[in-house]
């Protein structure tokens, strides 16, 4: 692959209950639990992974379950909607799943030419469901009640909402390799060409927005994806020729990261596809087995004890 940002590659946010969060986007949503393991900062706080079949870039949204953090708000200075893309047709099946599981639905509305279901998880996260102008291929995890006419098939878009959008605008498109290339009034729609999916990002302009609260509720950082550890230290040197701080790589046993903050304010993540997530557990298994990064393994009848139970 060249070297180029391919769209986003997961998306993590905050919980407060585990099992709540577990049971509404494995049952409600119809996701699969790809990986199950710890905070690698907090290993008494589980990291949950939830996406398609293999967990493939662009389909991650992950959590940490903070019990008792607190609600957070959504502000300026955050990434604020999740968009995902379903099938054509497939609207009018979420809005009344969402009903009949009370989950807080918006009406059914129009945003770039793309019909979309708002709603919200049941810390407060918004999402969006968005029928995609165009067609949209991937693979999809089934469940018995969400079929592959009706299922999520990965990230559609990610909004930033920013009091001014234009250092972050900047990073997107001299850096990134995204164009502008729509707008709706204060929205700016921004999207690469090096991927079909995952590809767009949103910036809500808000001058006089109040900043958000990063809690419950929220999103924690929004990653981009790379190929590889080699293309990966390239937008390393990038990031610090724009004179930003950037951690050195770190390795989160399923992709190495790098993490700064852009100008706006928003934690930015870029992460490799490799090893990906069948590197501790076979395909079948993804999610079954609490895995526990190395340094942690010898706590690990102590960090069981402590985690919430999901059953």
């Amino acid at each position: 692959m060249k070297n180029q940002i391919l769209g986003l590659h997961h998306i993590t946010a905050i919980a407060n209950n585990a099992k709540i969060n577990h049971d509404f986007y494995t049952k409600v949503l119809g996701l699969r639990m790809v990986k199950k393991t710890v905070n690698f900062d907090d290993p008494e706080t589980y990291h949950f992974y939830y996406g398609n079949e293999q967990g493939t870039p662009g389909t991650i949204l992950t959590f940490f379950p903070w019990e008792g953090m607190g609600k957070g708000s959504i502000g300026t200075g955050q990434a604020t909607e999740i968009g995902y893309a379903v099938p054509e047709g497939s609207l009018e099946f979420w809005e009344n799943r969402f009903k009949e599981n009370n989950v807080i639905v918006g009406e059914k509305s129009e945003r770039f030419g793309e019909h979309f279901l708002p709603f919200q998880d049941p810390d407060g996260l918004n999402i969006s469901l968005i029928v995609p102008k165009k067609p949209d291929n991937r693979i999809v995890w089934e469940t018995p009640e969400i079929t592959k006419d009706t299922a999520t098939k990965g990230f559609h878009n990610i909004t930033l909402t920013l009091k001014s959008m234009d250092k972050t605008a900047k990073i997107l498109t001299d850096i990134f390799g995204y164009d502008l290339v729509s707008q709706e009034g204060n929205r700016f729609r921004f999207a690469t060409n090096a991927i079909e999916n995952a590809s767009i990002v949103d910036i809500l302009e808000e001058p006089n927005g109040k900043p958000g609260y990063n809690a419950t509720g929220t999103n924690h950082h929004v990653a981009f994806r790379v190929a590889n550890e080699e293309i990966l230290m390239n937008f390393r040197e990038k990031i610090l020729n724009e004179d930003l701080g950037i951690t050195p790589k770190i390795n989160r046993d399923y992709f190495f990261s790098l993490y700064f903050r852009e100008p706006g304010g928003v934690l930015f993540e870029l992460a490799t596809d490799n090893p990906g997530f069948t590197v501790d557990e076979p395909l079948s298994e993804l999610g079954q087995n609490l895995k526990l990064p190395k340094q942690y393994e010898a706590s690990r009848e102590r960090i069981e004890r402590v985690l919430p139970k999901l059953d």
